[in-house]
């Protein structure tokens, strides 16, 4: 439903040289080890962002979406518990299907093109600080965003020559990711995407609730039609 975005993103490390020499890479099958999401409103913005998503690529098949599940990248990574995965990520020109986790290195060494983090008392320094700096200096995310679910505290980075630069937002307070070629804005306090037009990209509830209200629009119309046409004396099913 849209088109493929051009991946703008710089050349990625072999997937044999990510782990250190002399440590066995870990098998593909590693299960998800995230904490449980702090509010439900956490929880409502991932599940959003990732059926929003889905829904509109629902044609393609060559991306991966998905949130609070951890991005393994290094053997060392589990003997540490300062960094969790991304709340939600986008990763494109992959095989669109199920995994358990997001292993680097069984996926060609692909990292993810867009990340958000959505900030909490306890998460917003790290996400500020230190993912930040990873996802900038070893995962190398092109598009990387913060939202506060809230306080809707909203910010946007894109990579530059190996270093984030904010990104300005528009008039409406968006924020142009290019690698999704979308926008990301706050819309009834909820992290939505808008498409290139402006227009908000609906749900799947909110696409059949659109057409049934056109659908109810016609028929009013054409009520209101049948009406007029029987105070002119003519029979609307004669014609």
């Amino acid at each position: 439903m849209s088109a493929t975005p051009l991946d703008t993103r710089p050349s990625q490390p072999d997937p044999a040289a990510i782990a250190p020499a002399g440590i066995p890479l870990l098998p593909a099958e590693l299960l998800s080890d995230e904490p449980p999401l702090e509010t439900d409103l956490h929880r409502d913005q991932i599940d959003l962002l990732i059926r929003l998503l889905r829904w509109l690529w629902q044609d393609r098949q060559d991306f991966y979406a998905s949130g609070n599940l951890t991005v393994y990248y290094s053997p060392h990574q589990r003997k540490s518990e300062d960094f969790r995965g991304p709340d939600f990520f986008v990763v494109l020109g992959v095989e669109r299907k199920p995994r358990k986790s997001w292993v680097v290195w069984e996926e060609d060494g692909k990292y993810p093109h867009v990340i958000v983090e959505l900030l909490s008392d306890s998460t917003a320094q790290s996400d500020r600080g230190l993912k930040k700096q990873i996802y900038q200096d070893i995962f190398r995310t092109p598009d990387y965003f913060w939202f506060d679910p809230q306080t809707l505290e909203f910010a946007g980075f894109h990579l530059v020559d190996g270093a984030y630069e904010a990104i300005s937002p528009t008039a409406q307070g968006w924020r142009w990711s290019q690698q999704l070629g979308l926008y990301l804005g706050i819309y009834q306090e909820k992290l939505r995407f808008f498409t290139p037009a402006g227009d908000l990209v609906l749900s799947p509830e909110e696409t059949a609730e659109a057409e049934r209200q056109k659908a109810e629009a016609e028929r009013q119309k054409n009520e209101r039609l049948r009406a007029k046409l029987r105070e002119l004396g003519v029979d609307p099913d004669a014609i």
